[in-house]
């Protein structure tokens, strides 16, 4: 499949959909960030992967600069709007951290899924100069999910131990 205005139009679509999409993340992090007690180590990667994001939203806006395109400022406050939200949602549980561990699990992998789809049309719609870009971002999302799924049972476990102690376990 070669360029066509059809798939250039839906790739930057995309493009800026991604970019409204990590700043959710963004969103999402920076509350669970400045909570985090309990759990140095859930705290420390999200810092990284928070530090990751900043640089994914980087990558996104120098493919859309490389396209004569720009992010779509709208769509990036609604995203962080909905982000914030989510992670206030989960403020009020008991079970705090475990909710923030399973959403983040979940929107992890959305953000796998979204990057495989943009890089098949990079791939197949011509868009070459944009394919580094997005296999960086994708192997920063699946590291981060992976780390999420392999340390789910040691937080759970953690929280656990926390609750039997009748310490605040929640975050």
């Amino acid at each position: 499949m070669a360029e066509t205005s059809e798939t250039r139009s839906i790739f930057v679509v995309g493009l800026r959909n991604a970019h409204a999409m990590e700043n959710q993340a963004l969103s999402i992090m920076k509350p669970q960030l400045s909570r985090i007690e309990n759990y140095p180590e859930v705290a420390n990667r999200l810092e990284q992967h928070y530090r990751e994001t900043e640089g994914q939203i980087r990558r996104l806006e120098d493919v859309l600069e490389g396209l004569a395109e720009d992010h779509s400022t709208l769509k990036d406050m609604a995203m962080s709007f909905t982000g914030s939200m989510a992670a206030m949602g989960h403020s009020i549980a008991g079970d705090e951290i475990i909710k923030n561990s399973l959403a983040n699990f979940a929107f992890e992998n959305y953000e796998i899924a979204a990057y495989k789809s943009l890089l098949t049309l990079a791939e197949q719609g011509g868009f070459t100069a944009s394919v580094s870009a997005l296999k960086a971002n994708l192997e920063e999302e699946i590291a981060m999910a992976k780390w999420l799924d392999d340390n789910l049972a040691t937080v759970t476990m953690k929280f656990a131990g926390l609750s039997e102690a009748g310490v605040s376990a929640k975050i």
